[in-house]
């Protein structure tokens, strides 16, 4: 490591004497006080391996030009140039340029987009600044800074341990040791190696298990994980699923194009009246004619826009892909506590002393009074498991950081809800942490896993009784102490006597099957209910075998109620074909409560004792009429979530712990908590919640269809109008009516017209029915058997709209060679029909239909045509493009158009009509095939 503490790192730091290191760092155990560590900062720089740059501008440039599509263009613009049409290759060349400019700013944008998405989820780090807690931005923690760590936790930055509990670290990421390292504090040798320092912590390293207390020595590229930085940044870029249809449509179509372009030359040249000018001509009209240009640029560029629009409203997409699994989610998998409730736990309820009390007061409001039988009653007759749930207890009272600097006042509570909860009751009661945690100093620990389902610390007793009463400072010789507390069934059966006015007295089996009873009655209450013991004049070594011989002191019933707009939420997704099942750690009464206020389809329940003993096949037979798994542990989760996909549906699954990380990661749409979750489990998943709360995963959900009906909407117009160009150009070829369009029109139409609309779709709102529908199934793609065959049926019907506009324009007639002139009524034209004003009225009437064709697609959804103003203005924009292209010099001789009068724009309207007509029958027709969809 680096020589100097000014290089962010100090050398041998685990081999020297704490007070030498604080000394050498500056620092203190009262950490860094605010300007000092801003000063640290501006010097140091942010704590963060500055990553690996994104792609570079020139590859994504360079990228443009890998699709078959554009290469079509080339060739089409080379074969213009060949043949002498310099003005048309140079007008095609000039657009293959736009197109790829157009697609690299799309992508930048979009790589942009997915950067600042990226910024959105931080790591956060616990500090001690100005002597408090402070929660901050891991960017800028700075070497001198003091820590803590608990289980879930990421470390910030490589870090001296000063104190710790029972801490053990996956180190895997640092040494490639699958098996977790115990830490301790002191001193180790200075030739000791990096796996073997177990005094250290180390950046980007996970917390198993435990507690502790560091002071950071290295930040930032200093840090040991900086120097394999670029293996673990190390990451493959994924396409999404619409990019990876686009690209193999892209490849059909280039080899449509070649084989349309091969029948026409074998027919012409057969034939052997078309010059092999025309021929040429004609087949570069049909490649250019074929091509989506902008379509995987406007795919792109919607999606990154439809995973900010979810952003905003708090679901953080952290991986484009997902969205299209977003629309065929059919079941989610949900935690309750914070998720479907609202995460602010209060004690309602204490049994103590073989009575009940109710406890006034809601949230983590401190002010409350205790009550039995509606009667104000003295707190002592609570003190002793209040004083238990305060002690046996992990909270702390800090401050949170906001835009860099803290605000004193603004005090908060750090810690799990359920602690808290505990902890605001004995706040009530008048006990102050700060001085209990002075009286009964803390020596040890045996932490809670979701196995053990419990927790137990080791105090020394402030009179030296070891019976937890009175008060003094505590005695270093004197008596110790351990509070418990956990799931009540795995206390009691710890316990073999409780106290009872101040006297222990035998837990008989009868008491137990009251308090067993009681707990029951507080669950069907949705209370959730822990159990309190303690054990006087326990061992001085803070392992389990001090959890026996336990004194039981009583429960503590706690309410965290739904949030209000969950019950809406789980109704909409029910209505979208979307079955909620909730997985909580809670006993089965309590989780039957509140599925049953929430809105749940069913209420049975399976327990996890329950899930153990079922084979999977007994498994798979129930597992999709079960709404609700209780007393769960991590493990189930994935269980449940193998078996779910294994009977074919779509995962959406949260979490927010660490072992909750490998269900998040194999779910098909992996949700962690960004509130309360781990950093590890928040970097498995595919969407961070910003809000904890189960009605954004609704709105996720929502915005992922949303987003998919707009890619398949403007999907849908593109290659329909593409289609209709090729059948146009086939159609006049085989007639013998040469170019009815040329290549640069095309172009136009493809390019500007066409591109702004697609786009402007990509802001589509949804359709009313959006979260009625079932979800999609996860083996349909974008294009549909409809879509399919809305292309072939819009461009046939196009074809029959404008042939008769090109020969009435270019012969003088409707049907060449028949003496049917004018129109079907005999009128005879009053201008000089041309091919010129031909292939005008076939380019203007592409752009009208185009038009026509936009708000036929939007109809299917619902859409008016005036509820997107992005829209409006992308075709007011393309309407006045190309009357500057028909009315302007410039315009005329580029695109090699005439000027048309109101008797041509008649014919443009009689004929648009026409399709329109043709189009609302067509779009009945598949309704009735079709889903409407």
């Amino acid at each position: 490591m680096a020589q100097s503490v000014n290089s962010t790192a100090v050398e041998n730091d685990h081999s020297k004497p704490i007070d030498d290191l604080y000394e050498e760092l500056e620092t203190s155990e009262q950490g860094l006080e605010t300007d000092d560590a801003r000063g640290r900062l501006e010097r140091y720089g942010p704590n963060e391996i500055e990553a690996e740059e994104g792609v570079s501008p020139w590859r994504i440039l360079l990228e443009q030009y890998t699709s078959a599509l554009i290469w079509v263009l080339i060739v089409a613009a080379a074969v213009m140039a060949v043949v002498g049409h310099t003005i048309d290759a140079a007008v095609i060349g000039g657009i293959v340029v736009f197109i790829t400019l157009f697609g690299f700013v799309q992508d930048y944008r979009a790589e942009q987009s997915i950067a600042a998405l990226e910024e959105l989820s931080t790591t956060h780090a616990l500090v001690r600044r100005d002597g408090q807690k402070v929660e901050i931005d891991a960017r800028n923690v700075v070497p001198g800074d003091v820590i803590f760590v608990e289980s879930g936790d990421i470390v910030p930055a490589d870090a001296r341990i000063v104190e710790e509990s029972n801490v053990r670290v996956d180190e895997a990421a640092l040494t490639g040791e699958s098996a977790g390292v115990s830490k301790e504090g002191g001193t180790v040798d200075a030739a000791t190696s990096l796996a073997e320092r177990t005094n250290m912590l180390y950046k980007d390293t996970v917390v198993e298990r435990g507690s502790g207390t560091a002071v950071v020595v290295g930040t930032g590229a200093e840090t040991e994980i900086g120097n394999i930085a670029s293996a673990l940044e190390a990451a493959e870029d994924r396409e999404t699923p619409f990019q990876t249809e686009m690209d193999r449509l892209g490849k059909i179509i280039a080899a449509g194009v070649v084989g349309i372009v091969a029948v026409i030359a074998i027919t012409e040249l057969a034939v052997g009246e078309t010059p092999p000018l025309q021929v040429f001509l004609t087949a570069v009209g049909v490649a250019v004619s074929a091509v989506p240009e902008g379509l995987p640029a406007v795919v792109t560029l919607s999606l990154a826009l439809g995973a900010r629009r979810m952003a905003e409203k708090n679901a953080l997409v952290r991986r484009l892909p997902i969205v299209e699994a977003l629309g065929s989610v059919d079941v989610i998998c949900t935690d309750k506590t914070g998720t479907l409730t609202e995460e602010e736990m209060t004690v309602q309820r204490i049994v103590a002393g073989r009575e009940t009390y109710e406890v006034t007061g809601t949230g983590y409001d401190t002010d409350g009074e205790f009550r039995r039988n509606g009667e104000s009653v003295d707190s002592e007759r609570v003190a002793e498991i209040l004083r238990c749930g305060m002690l046996c207890n992990n909270v702390d009272i800090g401050t949170r950081e906001a835009d860099g600097e803290t605000d004193p006042s603004e005090r908060t509570y750090l810690g799990d809800p359920t602690e808290i909860a505990l902890f605001v009751a004995a706040q009530k009661a008048g006990f102050d942490h700060e001085e209990l945690d002075e009286a009964y100093p803390r020596i040890g620990e045996v932490d809670f896993t979701s196995a053990r389902k419990r927790m137990t610390t080791l105090h020394r007793t402030p009179d030296g009784d070891g019976n937890g009463a009175g008060g003094g400072d505590g005695d270093e010789n004197g008596e110790t102490i351990a509070y418990m507390k956990g799931a009540p069934e795995t206390v009691l059966e710890r316990c073999r006597r409780e106290l009872v006015d101040g006297e222990l007295v035998e837990l008989t089996d009868d008491r137990r099957a009251e308090l067993e009873a009681k707990t029951e009655a507080f669950a069907e209450d949705a209370l959730r209910v822990m159990g309190f013991a303690y054990r006087p004049d326990a061992p001085r070594e803070a392992t389990e075998a001090l959890e026996t011989d336990m004194v039981f002191l009583g429960l503590q019933g706690m309410l965290d109620p739904p949030r209000p707009e969950v019950p809406g939420a789980i109704d909409a997704c029910l209505s979208a074909g979307i079955n909620i099942v909730m997985i909580t750690g809670d006993n089965a009464v309590t989780a039957r409560a509140v599925g049953e206020e929430i809105g749940l389809r069913s209420t049975r329940v399976v327990t996890g004792p329950e899930l153990e003993e079922l084979g999977d096949e007994e498994l798979a037979d129930i597992v999709d009429d079960v709404d609700i798994f209780a007393r769960t542990s991590p493990d189930h989760k994935t269980r449940i979530l193998q078996m779910l996909q294994k009977k074919g549906h779509t995962v959406a699954m949260t979490g927010d712990g660490v072992n909750d990380a490998p269900a998040v990661k194999n779910a098909d749409v992996g949700v962690a908590m960004g509130i309360r979750g781990t950093d590890v489990t928040e970097q498995a998943s595919d969407i961070v919640l910003l809000d904890d709360n189960f009605a954004t995963i609704r709105d996720a959900v929502h915005g992922g269809r949303r987003i998919f009906d707009n890619v398949r909407k403007f999907v849908n117009y593109l290659l329909s109008g593409n289609g209709g160009e090729v059948t146009m150009i086939f159609t006049g070829s085989m007639a013998g009516l040469g170019l009815v369009i040329t290549p640069i029109q095309i172009l136009w139409i493809n390019v500007v017209t066409d591109g702004a609309p697609a786009l402007s779709m990509g802001v589509d709102p949804a359709a009313d029915d959006i979260m009625e529908r079932d979800p999609r199934p996860r083996d349909e793609g974008v294009i549909t058997t409809r879509i399919v065959t809305s292309i072939v049926g819009i461009a046939l019907f196009m074809t029959v709209c404008l042939l008769p506009l090109f020969t009435l324009n270019f012969t003088g007639r409707v049907i060449p060679g028949y003496d049917l002139t004018g129109s079907l009524f005999g009128w005879e034209p009053a201008y000089e029909p041309s091919r010129e004003l031909a292939q005008t009225m076939v380019f203007t009437g592409f752009v009208v239909m185009e038009i026509v064709r936009i708000q036929a697609v939007r109809l299917r959804y619902g859409l008016g045509i005036f509820s997107n103003r992005w829209l409006v203005l992308a075709v007011v924009v393309a309407i006045a493009l190309h009357l500057l292209v028909l009315y302007t010099p410039t315009g005329q001789l580029l695109f090699d158009v005439e000027p048309l009068g109101v008797v041509h724009w008649a014919q443009i309207a009689v004929s648009a009509g026409v399709f329109a007509t043709l189009m609302a029958v067509f779009v009945k027709v598949q309704d009735h095939y079709f889903d409407r969809y």
